[in-house]
């Protein structure tokens, strides 16, 4: 009788064991497929944002062009402004002494 439940024992313990075993490896596989998941969803977001940059990258070039520009075009009309106060001054100043 001892040899039969050292035995059974025996059995019930590599079956649980077996068991446990075979549900932890559905478990494990159960997570890898998730984590490619989850590594599938950022790379395409990876992917969706180096596109981004691009686009802000192009747009802050132009920005910065058309700033350029305008900054130009200002101290044209900053210099055009400045000769014209110096003249009429310089007008005043002989008439003036």
């Amino acid at each position: 009788m001892t040899r039969k439940t050292a035995l059974a024992s025996l059995v019930v313990a590599v079956v649980l064991c077996l068991f446990s075993a075979g549900c932890k490896d559905t478990k494990t596989l159960q997570e890898n497929e998730q984590l490619r998941a989850q590594v599938a969803d950022l790379q395409k977001q990876v992917g969706e944002l180096g596109n981004n940059i691009e686009t802000v990258t192009a747009d802050r070039d132009n920005l910065k062009k058309e700033n350029d520009a305008l900054n130009a075009e200002m101290m044209k009309s900053r210099r055009a402004k400045k000769s014209k106060k110096r003249a009429s001054s310089r007008k005043r100043h002989p008439a003036a002494a």
